[in-house]
């Protein structure tokens, strides 16, 4: 009988290095979860955010500090951008004519300029206008058809 107490131990070891040619899959991962858990225990103790500023001195440092901050210069405050509109229009090419004439006009006074910026410049000097003036200018211009014009050059 004591042989098959014998044989019976050596089965049982058989099954355990079977279990065990699998745990050598799993103990990798559990090596790489014991450092996290080691630095998680770590970092625990110490504070979460350093201080964002050093500490303000006192004394002949505290007034150098104080000066260096009040001669610094202080961020431009920019404009907010307009948002631009683009648009498009027809017009008589006399009128059209009238706008490069005025163009030539301006550079020989050394001033370029866009069509849009003479455009721009009419639009205030319309603005500027008293209300009967600016009602018989309006009504000088010819009225033109709404829409494209046909493509007949």
């Amino acid at each position: 009988m004591p042989t098959r107490a014998a044989a019976a131990p050596a089965k049982a070891p058989a099954k355990k290095t079977a279990t065990a040619a699998s745990k050598p899959k799993l103990k990798p991962a559990a090596k790489k979860s014991a450092p996290a858990k080691k630095v998680a225990a770590k970092s625990a103790g110490k504070p979460a955010l350093k201080k964002p500023y050093p500490p303000i001195a006192k004394g002949a440092t505290a007034a150098k500090t104080a000066a260096k901050r009040a001669a610094a210069p202080l961020p431009k405050v920019s404009k907010p951008k307009q948002k631009l509109v683009r648009d498009s229009f027809t017009m008589p090419r006399a009128d059209f004519d009238l706008i490069a004439a005025l163009k030539e006009r301006l550079l020989s006074l050394r001033v370029f300029v866009k069509k849009s910026e003479l455009l721009r410049a009419g639009l205030h000097a319309l603005t500027g206008l008293d209300d009967a003036k600016l009602a018989s200018t309006m009504k000088g211009l010819t009225p033109l058809k709404p829409g494209r014009p046909k493509n007949s050059d």
